[in-house]
């Protein structure tokens, strides 16, 4: 399963940083992509402004960027064609989400850490 964190951030108080790490103990595949410079756990983050492609399917994209940051990426975003985006605390985005729900992309208001560590993601 692939996921695109999407506000990754070389930063290790970062969550999204913190999620980067622990997906990846998870066993899952991990793009890291934003604005921030650097790598996160040995993988760099990709610049979203070059809107880079991914090689491989995107099954989740989980989100760590406020609403007024993120807008214009929402294209880029949605076409990757995730089967779901989560939107973490502090990066709700009601356009993104009716736009994805729109498209058939299953939209979820929660913290990815949590969900892994309650084996619900």
């Amino acid at each position: 399963m692939l996921t695109m964190v999407v506000g990754a951030s070389p930063n290790p108080s970062r969550y999204s940083y913190k999620a980067v790490h622990r997906l990846l103990e998870e066993g899952h595949e991990v793009v890291p992509i934003g604005i921030k410079r650097g790598s996160v756990a040995g993988i760099d983050i990709l610049d979203i402004r070059s809107q880079p492609q991914i090689d491989k399917e995107v099954e989740v994209i989980t989100l760590y960027v406020a609403e007024r940051n993120l807008q214009p990426w929402h294209q880029y975003l949605l076409s990757m064609k995730p089967k779901r985006i989560i939107f973490n605390p502090g990066a709700e985005n009601l356009g993104l989400e009716a736009l994805a729900r729109s498209q058939g992309i299953e939209t979820i208001n929660a913290c990815t850490l949590v969900m892994l560590s309650v084996g619900a993601y």
